[in-house]
């Protein structure tokens, strides 16, 4: 490489003797402006090329000139010395490392002169990483106003490196969150043949990507390749990303944007670096489309007095000159600076100029320090460590171990008129000294232009999350942002990550989202079925009362008194309570009308079987008696038939205290019959209760219809028998139909089931039972007699 030839010489150059001269080897004569003083220091710029003046470099040299009075006028620093400078002008890297190699020498052209202490420069990072090359091997150090590669903050490698520009990884991480703040995921990326670009494009993928944005493309640019401009111009069409990163120096910027012009580029979202994205001497009305709502982050504006511009300025901004020529006109001197606009004259606000002013006090403070402690070995390289000062416009300045000042950026927005004129505005802040929260802001009530004229953010992803109900699953041959999504299973609800199972009582919502509480089932009083129910039940009760209000009126009439009145009275008001239970089964299951609903079903059962089956008994006992010497009819009174009802009924009761007392029904969730609600009913508790209490029912039942059954032909007046053999065997039969039914129906329907057992099981037995009386009392009275029964009995004997 060509710098290492350049230390080579450098060290030539150091090599003296007391009778040897001061000799620079190479080319000479870099330095463009020098102020002699007790206390050098210099500075390296690329203030001219080979075509033009640079007026941004110009501007950086003059601002350094300006500080440099300014400190010459401050009493309090550097008391006693004056602070003098040389600045040094090179062309191209090799004449910037040959003028920092005069710098460091001590010597310009005419002959030895008093040594810089120090250097200010370069604005490239490349430049400035070649020249600490050179200046590290002796100790030399160089504060940079503009070299922000993170790669410079290395200590080990560039150990007299200093720099009061924040380094890029402070703005890689703005950008980053930037990103990540408006959702940007999905991101294309443009940069520079440098090493600034290169190396903060890799640093910006690799955090990028640890926070879940990926990078769609990565595109270097070279200014002389064609190649690489069709490529970007294709990519940028055919791409699906909307935002695109453009991190890249100035000059090569103002090349792409020069050679994208006519390719219609549109509705992109373009990100800049601070590099580039304050210069609006790049606007155009033809790049409107192209950087229209531009943003990035850019170094803090702030305000420092300008100079005097110098004479090769003022003939470049006004085309003339202040020598005869035949090409141009003569400069009068009495040109109006109003009517110019460029970089140089811009004295309203400073961005970069303010780092070089940071620079120049920071040396100065150093020397400061150095002097007041000066023991003849302190060298002005462990003095710059540690420098913490604050300008006069406000500025805190001090070095970190790397050589790094603290980070604070504007976030600027591109806003461009229909003339191409752009407004740079500041729409929030970024400072890394504000905890993690508050590092990024945006100002309020800030107007935002977006990419591409757009009136909202815009969007930029790969994929857009999964939709609910589905799960995103990372495709192995695409960026992980570009992932497929699956459709979770049943009952689970996703985070577009994974799918989540809901908890028992939890079902997914609508959109699978979120759990919810499983809608609750039961057979309630506000739904159809379970009011219909209640309205059958009712009426049932009450056409019981109406069957015992004729009873009870017709209470001393043959039809009534036949059979045991007192049994018939008993029946309906058992079959009552028959009707009154299947209440119970209807509303929300409770601890208590778990327990009752199954005991009053069993023990009114069975006093209205054990009535039917008394009065079943009572006929067989009434045929027999009427043979001659039987007297069963004494031994089967009305004692014994309260005795035998009461004992079948005792026994139930027995039966229900032992289930309630060892294992009871108890509600109960019941979750396994549906996945998507709950079924709240009345766990059995033990099986077995259960089981013995329709058990029991079942043998009276079963008894009953035997003994009416073989009563059913025996004559009698009012036989009884066959109307209790129709009325069993419709009771049997439902019950028998009910058991499959209750386990086959689902959910609230096995309540209704049981309900509507009940209730036709016992309205089968009023009806059987008492609506034939009923009709002979109101419809056949001449029937309801004594001379009709005994016209009838004696009928039936012969």
């Amino acid at each position: 490489m060509g710098w290492i030839t350049l230390i080579f010489f450098t060290l030539l150059a150091q090599i003296r003797s007391e009778n040897q001269s001061c000799t620079l080897i190479g080319q000479t004569g870099f330095m463009e402006f020098s102020k002699e003083g007790d206390l050098m220091i210099g500075g390296v710029f690329s203030i001219s090329s080979t075509r033009k003046l640079n007026d941004r470099e110009l501007k950086f040299a003059r601002t350094m000139i300006f500080t440099v009075e300014e400190i010459n006028r401050d009493a309090s620093l550097l008391p006693g010395l004056t602070l003098g400078y040389r600045l040094f002008n090179g062309c191209g890297s090799e004449n910037l490392l040959r003028a920092t190699v005069e710098a460091m020498n001590g010597k310009d052209s005419d002959g030895c002169n008093k040594k810089l202490l120090a250097l200010i420069g370069h604005s490239s990072s490349g430049v400035s990483n070649d020249m600490n090359y050179m200046l590290s091997l002796f100790s030399f150090p160089q504060v940079s106003h503009l070299s922000t590669c993170s790669c410079l903050s290395e200590n080990r490698l560039y150990p007299t490196f200093f720099r009061t520009v924040p380094s890029d990884r402070f703005q890689i991480h703005g950008l980053v969150q930037l990103m990540k703040y408006f959702d940007w995921r999905w991101v294309g990326v443009i940069y520079s043949i440098s090493l600034y670009s290169e190396s903060g494009t890799a640093e910006f993928v690799k955090e990028a990507s640890k926070e879940g944005i990926c990078v769609e493309y990565v595109l270097p640019f070279r200014k002389t390749s064609s190649k690489s401009l069709e490529l970007i111009v294709e990519t940028l069409k055919v791409s699906t990303s909307k935002v695109v990163l453009l991190f890249s120096s100035l000059s090569y910027t103002k090349s792409l944007l020069q050679k994208l012009e006519p390719h219609n580029i549109t509705g992109k979202q373009w990100i800049g670096s601070e590099s580039w994205i304050t210069q609006s001497e790049m606007a155009s009305d033809q790049r409107k489309s192209i950087l229209q709502g531009a943003i990035g982050f850019a170094l803090p504006r702030t305000s420092i007095p300008n100079s005097t511009m110098v004479k090769a300025i003022w003939e470049k901004f006004f085309d003339c000159s202040f020598s005869p020529t035949n090409t141009s006109t003569m400069c009068t001197g009495a040109e109006d600076l109003q009517t110019v606009s460029a970089a140089y004259t811009d004295v309203t606000f400073f961005r970069e100029e303010n780092y070089v002013y940071k620079a120049v006090y920071s040396l100065a403070h150093a020397l400061h320090s150095l002097l007041k402690c000066y023991n003849g070995s302190n060298p002005v390289l462990e003095h710059l460590k540690l420098v913490n000062f604050t300008t006069k416009n406000g500025a805190k300045v001090a070095f970190d171990e790397n050589g790094d000042s603290g980070a604070q950026y504007d976030l600027v927005n591109w806003q461009i008129k229909e003339d191409g004129s752009v407004t740079v505005v500041n729409i929030g802040h970024y400072d890394n000294s504000l905890s993690k929260e508050e590092q990024f802001r945006f100002k309020k009530d800030t107007n935002i232009v977006w990419g591409g004229n757009m009136n909202q953010v815009p969007r930029s992803v790969c994929r857009e999350p999964c939709p609910p109900g589905t799960r995103k699953a990372i495709n192995k041959n695409r960026p992980i942002c570009c992932f497929d999504c699956f459709e979770c299973p049943e009952g689970t609800i996703s985070n577009q990550t994974k799918c989540l199972m809901c908890p028992p009582e939890l079902w997914p919502n609508e959109k699978r989202d979120a759990c919810i509480p499983k809608p609750i089932e039961y057979l309630s009083y506000e739904e159809i079925m379970g009011a219909i129910l209640a309205a059958v039940c009712i009426v049932c009760v009450f056409f019981a009362l109406l069957i015992s209000i004729i009873f009870i009126t017709h209470k001393e009439t043959p039809i009534v008194r036949a059979n045991n009145s007192e049994l018939s009275f008993l029946l309906l008001f058992s079959l009552k309570l028959c009707f009154l239970c299947s209440l119970t089964f209807i509303g929300r299951p409770t601890e208590w009308s778990c327990m009752l609903r199954h005991t009053a079903f069993g023990i009114t059962f069975v006093l209205c079987i054990s009535c039917v089956l008394g009065k079943t008994i009572l006929v067989l006992i009434a045929f027999k008696s009427t043979l001659p010497g039987n007297n069963a009819s004494k031994r089967f009174g009305p004692i014994q038939q309260r005795i035998c009802v009461l004992t079948f009924t005792l026994i139930q009761i027995l039966i229900c205290i032992l289930w309630l007392t060892l294992n009871p029904p108890f509600p109960y969730k019941n979750m396994k019959h549906y996945k998507e609600k709950i079924i709240l009913e009345c766990a059995l508790g033990s099986p077995v209760g259960f089981w013995a209490v329709l058990g029991y029912i079942a043998i009276l039942a079963i008894l009953c219809f035997i003994l009416a059954f073989l009563a059913r032909k025996l004559p009698d007046s009012f036989n009884e028998a066959k109307l209790i053999t129709f009325s069993m065997l419709i009771f049997c039969a439902v019950w028998m139909t009910f058991v499959p039914a209750y386990v086959s129906s689902p959910g609230k329907f096995t309540v209704a089931v049981e309900i509507f057992a009940i209730l036709s099981s016992s309205f089968g037995l009023l009806v059987c039972i008492f609506v034939p009386k009923c009709y002979i009392i109101i419809f056949r009275p001449e029937q309801n007699s004594k001379k009709f029964m005994m016209a009838r009995k004696q009928t039936k004997t012969f």
